[in-house]
């Protein structure tokens, strides 16, 4: 993966962050207060936007420092972690459908692998 990349995907996910936070803000509060899944959806787009703004720090990195390969598996963790950590949160929220919180857990590992991937990049600086 290149800077270049990396750079867009973040801000793809972070307008993306955006439009889904005002989305389950205004538009659909009341459905998922009803159902108890606002604080859910909310950590769905908060997770998002960290990591976002995250990739957006490793890609300006990447761009200065091309040699640290590491942050390209970096940024693939983290573009998987969202989409399957926040995505299924957002489809849970949204369809009620409780087996995909089984789904959930393997998102925030790769968060997690993402921010191990960084450390291991780090000790290259």
């Amino acid at each position: 993966m290149t800077a270049r990349i990396i750079l867009q995907l973040a801000a793809l996910l972070g307008a993306l962050g955006v439009g889904i936070g005002a989305f389950g803000a205004h538009g659909l509060r009341k459905m998922l207060e009803a159902s108890g899944r606002f604080e859910t959806f909310e950590t769905a787009v908060r997770y998002q936007f960290y990591h976002a703004l995250a990739l957006l720090a490793i890609g300006i990195l990447y761009h200065l420092r091309p040699e640290l390969r590491g942050l390209g598996t970096t940024a693939w963790l983290w573009l998987g972690g969202v989409l399957i950590f926040s995505g299924s949160l957002y489809v849970l929220c949204l369809t009620g459908i409780n087996k995909l919180g089984a789904v959930t857990p393997i998102g925030g590992v790769l968060l997690i692998a993402g921010w191990i991937t960084l450390f291991l990049a780090a000790r290259q600086l």
